[in-house]
């Protein structure tokens, strides 16, 4: 039984699951919109969060916990283009847009995109 387990598994692996949302989080934040699908988007989002607030802070501490979790081109576009446009907000980074099913799989699709 799962009891008090969080999080998808999406299917795969605990390694390939690491590598799929260090993916995603890695789209998201060199293009700062992805269309993915809703569970994929809702799974994501805690993760970006936690990174952005992490960016905030600027540190070389800060800066090392980011390049563990993603690449070194990633957490120099997070720290120089996405978290100084944050500095004022106090979390709520970004935002979930429902769009229609897709149609091969009926799956529920959404953008997930950096608030302006």
């Amino acid at each position: 039984m799962r009891h008090q387990r969080a999080g998808r598994k999406f299917g795969r692996v605990r390694k390939v699951r690491r590598a799929f949302f260090k993916s995603l989080l890695r789209s998201l934040i060199l293009k700062e919109k992805i269309i993915t699908t809703e569970a994929r988007a809702k799974e994501i989002r805690p993760k970006v969060e936690k990174l952005v607030t992490k960016a905030k802070r600027g540190d070389l501490a800060s800066r090392r916990l980011v390049i563990s979790e993603t690449d070194n081109k990633t957490a120099i576009r997070l720290f120089s283009a996405i978290a100084p446009r944050f500095q004022e907000r106090h979390g709520g980074y970004t935002r979930i847009t429902k769009l229609p099913r897709r149609k091969s799989d009926n799956s529920p699709r959404a953008i997930i995109e950096f608030v302006k």
